[in-house]
């Protein structure tokens, strides 16, 4: 049933009341699933899934605001529109959460194993997706919570198999063993874009590499020197190179040294990969620890000796230092050279090292079989898609280059994970034979299979999102045929890497199309102060905060004005006054017009031949509000529409209408006014509906408070442009009237006289237009600037003592008699003629006095001068005006 229109409006905006059960009542009324209009077009937006990780940030406020603007606007413009939502299992991080957890308890994923543990995970996910919902029902978030997905869910669990296996087959999956980042925390692989490099206190170590030969020196010494930053490494050392063209060590080449500490020989070998002015221009070779060493080895055929345990400990081939924590064994390495006398010198540095992004930890470089995707061939296609019509159009369009540098330059991706919470790798091992066999399906003889016990990237799951969801793989699926490609992501410039880049050529590959065909990316939420929010500089703000305080429309608000596409936006408590204020305006203006409709049923436009100027005007600056919003959503840029918004709504409409409105609500011509309430009613009701994607919950209680058709503004027609309504005249000789009363108010600002003193007002024009304009709406003259009597015409002569305001083709004169009372006036005159005149005659006498100038410093002096002058100009002003005002009386 629909809802009652209503007087009984509180006096103030209150978003808690306001918003109280709002949601429900839209789920109850299966507004956000897709219209199934067949002849509508459709337009679809995959929300980017949150991670369970945790409670959503300002940053996931942000980005869902944009996209649920994007959506109702389009539902309400009559598009078949799909909203779908979901989460990702953040494989990594939401380990890495939970990991954490049971570290509190004392107890260790292994402690558990691997099916109890992802128990335990599927409860964490469970429980913060249920607080995700929570937070998406505040935000007034249009989803349609029947297609909602999950990364692991078994749809898509499919598709991520079907992936995997069909790029095996075509050889762009691979294995093989690589110097990958290694998280020691996690103990899983990294992608690149995985590490944060922060800088960190280091030392560059010099340590003696002795020659095998003790016949051989260089310059003078029984060893070279190598400076390095890991000393934990030496161990794997298995070379020292020079660059070939580096003449200093050319007779070096060939000769072997001592590694030290392990006593073991190593060659020193020539690669152009040394860079000969660096340092001392011969660096050591650890192909197991570093990937440019890693290279080197394979080119000199160097054997990779790995001295580190998954947790970043020492092994075997560290000799007396297994066991040791890579840290530990640093220092005692480190001991033991200068003990050993094979220690030159440490020199602090500051460096950058790469960090774990998810547990914080140092990365460390580390020979691994992995898994990964072979990136030229996929990127290649990529690029050349984006020279066709079926190309990703960026906003703001220089993001598509930061793609297309991130494309040409691409390296292979691990997409391994040592992890056990994700989608396991499938694949399988012969435990006799060593056999690798990849399919959907497991080996039919499984028991003499070993299923590869990794898991894949998150990344990897979620580059399918925008068909993954639809059904895909299979294709015959009727939301994959109706909705895929999609219309619009909105999600995060830092994210281009990780996600954006992915979707668009997985996309391509497996569905030969685009995955979207606009992807909008917006910057980052940051404090007062420009900073980064973080727990470290504990400056984070919860949105469920600021929502319990202000609403969740003025957060809206103020997210959607916030900056325009691709910018970063600093939050603002003013800011969210303002928008609370902005809101209060319309409720207060809404409140008073649905109060002064009388028993209207519903907003009908009165003939056109009935229109007051008032009317024409406030129609015609409606409708260039449709166009200018209506455009600059099409554009995604929300701040310019906003800004039409509150000009039209706070300006033309509360400051201006409205109060013109109360003259003809408060007269006797019952048509007139019947007239005016339906403009009221019709312009309020197309108001709220073009603020309805950006503020869903106030909107809608104001819409069904008063006279309306329909259940729900959800699914209101959107406002259209009518080119009856545009009309240049009115707005020109609206302006001119608007222009008349500002100056009448301005001046009698400037002489402190009351607003609603009559006066005699004289307007000097010799336009006859603007005089007819005056003449025609004498009413608003009358009611806004309250002549006692009005003189409008070319032949108006000005009075010798008035206020004046130049205008457009007019100029604007007030008797100052009518502004102040003259007799008091000239009391105040005397009293300020007493006080210039003293002022004078004690400067006149300073300066006059010989032993002062001679003796006080020069600016002292022309200080005194300055003043003098000025109170001589301010006495003979005061004068002139006393005169003026005693001839006049």
């Amino acid at each position: 049933m629909a809802e009652q229109p209503t007087t009984d409006m509180p006096t103030k905006y209150d978003p808690t009341a306001v918003e109280k059960g709002r949601y429900q009542t839209w789920l109850d009324q299966d507004l956000f699933k897709p219209s199934g209009d067949k002849k509508a077009k459709p337009y679809s937006i995959v929300l980017p899934p949150p991670n369970v990780t945790g409670k959503l940030h300002l940053g996931h406020a942000w980005d869902t605001t944009l996209q649920d603007i994007i959506i109702r606007q389009k539902r309400m413009q009559g598009f078949d529109t799909l909203w779908l939502p979901g989460m990702d299992h953040a494989g990594i991080a939401t380990q890495a959460k939970v990991e954490a957890k049971l570290r509190e308890q004392g107890v260790s994923r292994y402690d558990l194993g691997r099916e109890k543990f992802i128990q335990q995970v599927w409860d964490w996910k469970d429980e913060y997706a249920s607080i995700i919902k929570q937070q998406w029902a505040k935000l007034g978030l249009s989803l349609d919570y029947s297609r909602e997905r999950f990364t692991m869910d078994a749809g898509l669990s499919d598709a991520v198999k079907k992936v995997f296996v069909t790029l095996y087959k075509k050889g762009l999956i691979y294995r093989g063993e690589y110097i990958i980042n290694w998280d020691p925390q996690a103990r899983t692989a990294l992608s690149d874009i995985e590490v944060i490099h922060k800088d960190d206190q280091g030392a560059f170590y010099h340590v003696k590499y002795p020659f095998v030969d003790p016949e051989t020196t260089f310059n003078g010494k029984h060893y070279i020197e190598i400076a390095t930053t890991r000393p934990e490494t030496m161990m794997g050392d298995t070379a020292v190179a020079v660059n070939p063209s580096d003449d200093r060590y050319k007779d070096l080449v060939g000769k072997k040294v001592v590694l030290p500490l392990a006593n073991r020989e190593i060659p020193i070998i020539a690669d152009a990969y040394v860079d000969p002015e660096f340092g001392t221009g011969m660096v050591k070779i650890t192909p197991a620890h570093d990937p440019n060493d890693f290279k080197v080895g394979n080119r000199h055929d160097l054997k990779r000796i790995n001295t580190m345990n998954e947790d970043a400990t020492m092994n075997a081939n560290a000799g007396k230092y297994e066991g040791l924590d890579r840290f530990a064994a640093r220092k005692a390495m480190v001991k033991d050279l200068q003990d050993q006398d094979l220690m030159l010198k440490i020199d602090p540095i500051v460096h950058s090292v790469g960090h774990s992004e998810r547990t914080g930890v140092q990365v460390e470089a580390r020979l691994s079989t992995q898994w990964f995707v072979k990136m030229k061939p996929l990127a290649e296609q990529a690029l050349k898609n984006q020279q066709t019509d079926d190309k990703v159009n960026f906003v703001p369009e220089r993001f598509e280059e930061t793609f297309n540098q991130w494309m040409e330059n691409v390296h292979d991706w691990v997409i391994s994970r040592q992890l056990w919470w994700g989608h396991q790798i499938p694949a399988w091992y012969n435990k006799q034979t060593g056999e690798t066999y990849v399919d959907v399906e497991p080996p039919k003889d499984i028991e003499n299979w070993e299923q590869d016990p990794d898991v894949l990237d998150t990344w990897f799951s979620s580059a399918l999102w925008p068909f993954s969801t639809m059904g895909w793989p299979d294709e015959t699926s009727a939301d994959f045929k109706r909705y895929f490609p999609t219309n619009t992501l909105v999600t995060g410039y830092d994210i281009i890497f990780f996600w954006v880049s992915r979707m668009m050529f997985q996309s391509l590959e497996f569905t030969g199309r685009r995955p979207f065909k606009n992807v909008l990316l917006h910057g980052l939420i940051r404090d007062e102060q420009g900073r980064k929010m973080s727990k470290s500089l504990g400056n984070g703000i919860d949105p469920m905060d600021v929502i319990g305080k202000y609403g969740a429309d003025a957060l809206r608000w103020f997210l959607s004005n916030g900056s325009t596409a691709g910018q970063d936006v600093r939050f603002s408590y003013t800011k969210m006054d303002a928008a609370w204020n902005f809101i209060n305006k319309i409720w207060n203006a809404s409140r008073y017009v649905i109060m002064n409709l009388g028993e209207m049923k519903q907003p009908t436009l009165p003939a056109k031949t009935d229109w007051t100027l008032a009317d024409k005007w406030i129609l015609s600056r409606l409708n260039a509000t449709v166009k200018q919003v209506t455009t600059t959503f099409d554009k995604f840029d929300f701040g310019e529409a906003g800004r039409a918004l509150y000009n039209f709504i706070w300006n033309d409409f509360c400051d201006w209408y409205i109060e013109m409105s109360k003259e003809v609500l408060t007269g006797d011509d019952a048509q007139a006014k019947a007239n005016t309430q339906n403009v009221l009613a019709y312009v309020l009701d197309q108001t709220l509906r073009l603020l309805h994607p950006i503020m869903p919950f106030v909107t809608e209680k104001i819409w069904v408070s008063m006279p309306h058709v329909g259940k729900s503004l959800v699914v209101a027609d959107y406002p259209v442009a009518h080119a009856d309504f545009d009309d240049a005249d009115a707005e020109s000789d609206m302006a001119s009237l608007i222009e008349l009363i500002t100056a009448v108010r301005s001046i009698r600002a400037e002489a402190n006289a009351k607003m609603s003193s009559a006066v005699d007002l004289l307007i000097k024009t010799d336009s006859q237009r603007l005089q007819a304009v005056f003449e025609a709406n004498g009413d608003y003259i009358q009611r806004f600037a309250h002549p006692k009597t009005l003189s409008i015409g070319a032949d108006v002569v000005a009075p010798k003592l008035a206020m004046t305001q130049v205008i457009s083709d007019a100029e604007v004169y007030i008797p100052l008699a009518e502004l102040v009372d003259l007799n008091e006036e000239v009391k105040k005159l005397q009293k300020e003629q007493a006080k210039f005149e003293s002022e004078v005659t004690r400067a006149t006498k300073k300066l006059q006095n010989e032993r002062f100038v001679a003796n006080a410093p020069e600016a002292v002096v022309n200080s005194e001068k300055e003043k003098l002058a000025d109170n001589e100009a301010k006495l003979a002003a005061t004068k002139q005006r006393l005169a003026d005002i005693q001839a006049q009386a």
